[in-house]
């Protein structure tokens, strides 16, 4: 392999990041390798993968099956296109797999390439199906102040974090934001629940329902800081998206596939969505697939459109057989293994270690639902001000100490606090979800102020 000093300068020299600025590349870590819940960098470290990659390695690094799987199916049939008139054997198993696990008002999938282009594609079917419906002026959608939904322009008009928008604007119009359901920086008095779902349905009075399309919202807000809701939201939500007839979307883009102790998070509180978006962890990161699972209700009002109505949305790679055979046998590992059920188990684990954390002053808050935690970082227990720049300075120790987190830097919006984000994969041992608790403890104690 080259030199890791000649790739690192290769990088900078011609690769566009994520989230890029050239500050923050000057010392790129360079993963050469990955097993498990394990990745190696360039030096031969080894780093405990905290946040599975980006919320979606679920079945952990390496897994031999899946390069079988990818490889047979290559050899077999390396790409066909699925647009209408035309489909492959993985794009119809998977989707038949899939309106199995989902919920039970499910009868179909749109299939994508990545989260953000689910939750555009979620996006036109709502204005969709109001359309072929006869209600053309239902356009309008709301989501909620810290969401995450991508950052294409629609997912990034949704996106409720402040910073995504500022050197990309203005937003695309009909996208309005409410309050999200976070107990611990809700200012009311009350139930956050019940009165973050009032907030959005005073909202939808306000707008008028006969132009509001949808609601999306993610179970547990994971970018955004890893918000659980109480368990009184989503049911009210629910509740009242029915009475104003507007649908709802549910953005399982990281809470899919077992992530939160359910292979789909709204079945925590008995909700059933009327579009719910997916991907990460639906191959577990090894190629790139998402989707939208479609109700009986949106999908049936497709079905019966007139020809001069079709839907008229497509992409190259809506249905790949790569992606889909891989999808299907990452699925077929999950349920095999009962990292569903584990992630319940361990996640409770993780959280409990985590929640001694709270010995130090600094840590404000420790939340989390299965296998993803959240530990809001303040500089005042009392007056819960957050604490702005503590969290990358507590990432920075634990990379020292082996362990790569990710922080929902506060900074941009200092209605929050930084806040480590703690996502490992499914199957991680004991052992180092352990280990990942102490390590965390010593990056907060060593961390300056």
């Amino acid at each position: 392999m080259e030199s890791a000093q000649a790739l690192v300068a290769a990088d900078q020299r011609h690769v566009i990041h994520p989230l890029h600025h050239a500050k923050d590349n000057e010392r790129p870590m360079l993963v050469v390798e990955a097993h498990g819940e394990m990745l190696i960098d360039a030096d031969g470290k080894e780093y405990i993968d905290g946040l599975s990659g980006l919320w979606n390695v679920n079945l952990g690094h390496g897994r031999k099956e899946l390069a079988d799987t990818a490889a047979a199916q290559i050899m077999k049939l390396d790409f066909a296109s699925a647009y209408s008139g035309a489909t492959n054997e993985p794009a119809v198993k998977l989707a038949e797999k899939l309106v199995k696990l989902a919920y039970a008002n499910t009868s179909a999938v749109y299939f994508t390439t990545a989260g953000a282009e689910s939750n555009e594609s979620a996006f036109k079917m709502a204005r969709y199906f109001w359309k072929v419906r006869g209600k053309p002026d239902k356009v309008k959608i709301f989501s909620r102040v810290h969401a995450y939904h991508g950052v294409t322009m629609a997912a990034m008009s949704a996106t409720g974090m402040a910073s995504y928008h500022k050197m990309f604007g203005p937003l695309v119009p009909n996208f309005l934001q409410v309050p999200a359901p976070y107990p611990y920086r809700w200012p009311g008095n009350g139930d956050p629940g019940i009165e973050a779902a009032d907030a959005l349905e005073a909202a939808i009075v306000k707008e008028g329902a006969g132009t509001v399309a949808a609601v999306i919202a993610e179970p547990v807000m994971g970018a955004g800081g890893v918000i659980v809701p109480p368990a009184t939201y989503f049911p009210r939500l629910r509740e009242i998206c029915n009475r104003h007839d507007v649908l709802l979307i549910t953005d399982e883009v990281i809470t899919g596939f077992g992530r939160t102790g359910q292979w789909f998070a709204l079945r925590h509180w008995g909700v059933e969505p009327d579009l719910t978006t997916f991907a990460k962890g639906v191959t577990s990161a090894y190629l790139p697939l998402g989707g939208v699972l479609v109700s009986k209700r949106v999908h049936q009002a497709l079905l019966d459109a007139p020809a001069d109505q079709k839907f008229m949305h497509a992409a190259t790679y809506s249905g790949h057989p790569v992606c889909c055979a891989v999808g299907l046998r990452n699925v077929e590992l999950i349920e095999k293994e009962g990292l569903v059920e584990r992630a319940a188990i361990m996640g409770r684990r993780l959280l409990a270690g985590l929640e001694r954390l709270r010995e130090f002053p600094v840590v404000g808050d420790v939340r989390g639902l299965g296998m993803m935690c959240g530990i809001e970082l303040v500089e005042s227990r009392d007056t819960k001000k957050p604490a702005i720049g503590l969290g990358a300075k507590v990432a920075k120790e634990a990379l020292q100490r082996g362990v790569l987190i990710r922080i929902r830097a506060g900074g941009a919006d200092p209605a929050i606090g930084d806040t480590i984000c703690v996502a490992p994969p499914l199957m991680t041992p004991t052992e180092s979800l352990d280990r990942i608790v102490s390590v965390l403890r010593d990056a907060i104690a060593a961390a300056p102020r």
